[in-house]
């Protein structure tokens, strides 16, 4: 495949390309679903190629295929619930392939957005951002997926402390419903045995009881697992299990270069909104 650049050059881009003999490079901005992909490609600093969907497979295939020509390719794509399979499928066939957070892709707000806009959108931002731009894409850190298996494992016990929390919520509202003052901890065996209500109302409790039961004894060993896993000497201040949660959240301490960095991950800072002259209007 052969890249040629136009007589009216459209970026400082294509100018070194032109002068220096180098290859073109190649932008992808990648709208990712669940079967599909929507790809709008920019050649050096032309003008974005027209929307294409792909499957999965067909997308790495043509991927593939862009990199065995010796074009240079760049792809992006906003992190989603799909994780960082695509950023290691994409890296590994050579493409330098970026994650950003999650964001309005409408800068002219026309208050419309379909895949292929928000494909053309993230291509455009990624091409700033290869011409030097760094402000331009919000860059998410990759975990390692040995950093992701690690944290999977308290994300699973957030998980069922939330169905537990729910199924028990459920309980106590049927007993409000019915005015009967709810019983903390209702489905633990001695307090379930002990309920002062109706026959056909423990029967419904009943249900979801052994749900609970077994939902607790799972929480519990994965709340020694996790405690078992932290070190000897713990910062002051943290419990055994937060200092493991927390730690395999952050992944990589040494990414932070001080304090403040690591306040800005976390949330612990204040924002801060002092745009222009705040006026109080008092009304006679």
């Amino acid at each position: 495949m052969q890249y040629l650049n136009d007589t009216e050059l459209s970026s400082h881009e294509e100018t070194r390309c032109q002068f220096n003999g180098s290859k073109a490079s190649i932008k992808l901005g990648i709208d990712v679903h669940q079967d599909f992909y929507v790809v709008v490609m920019q050649l050096s600093g032309q003008n974005p190629k027209p929307p294409q969907r792909f499957s999965k497979q067909r997308f790495l295939e043509w991927a593939e295929k862009l990199v065995r020509a010796g074009a240079q390719v760049h792809a992006v794509y906003e992190a989603c619930g799909f994780g960082f399979c695509l950023q290691r499928q994409l890296s590994a066939l050579g493409i330098h392939c970026y994650v950003v957070c999650p964001q309005k892709l409408d800068e002219q707000n026309r208050r419309v957005k379909t895949d292929s806009l928000d494909a053309k959108a993230l291509c455009l931002k990624l091409e700033r951002f290869v011409q030097g731009n760094k402000a331009a894409l919000a860059l998410v850190r990759i975990p390692t997926e040995e950093e992701e298996r690690a944290r999977a494992i308290h994300r699973q016990r957030e998980q069922l402390v939330k169905v537990r929390k729910q199924l028990e919520g459920q309980g106590r509202s049927l007993m409000v419903n019915h005015g009967i003052e709810p019983v903390k901890n209702w489905w633990k065996q001695h307090a379930f045995a002990a309920l002062a209500v109706p026959d056909w109302m423990k029967e419904l409790l009943q249900n979801t009881q052994p749900i609970l039961l077994a939902l607790q004894e799972k929480i519990a060993a994965l709340t020694v697992r996790l405690q078992n896993a932290a070190t000897a000497n713990q910062p002051r201040g943290l419990g055994a299990m937060t200092s493991v949660i927390i730690d395999r959240e952050i992944g990589d301490w040494q990414r932070f270069n001080n304090r403040r960095q690591i306040a800005s991950y976390t949330g612990l800072c204040p924002s801060e909104y002092s745009s222009g002259a705040r006026l109080d209007c008092k009304v006679a």
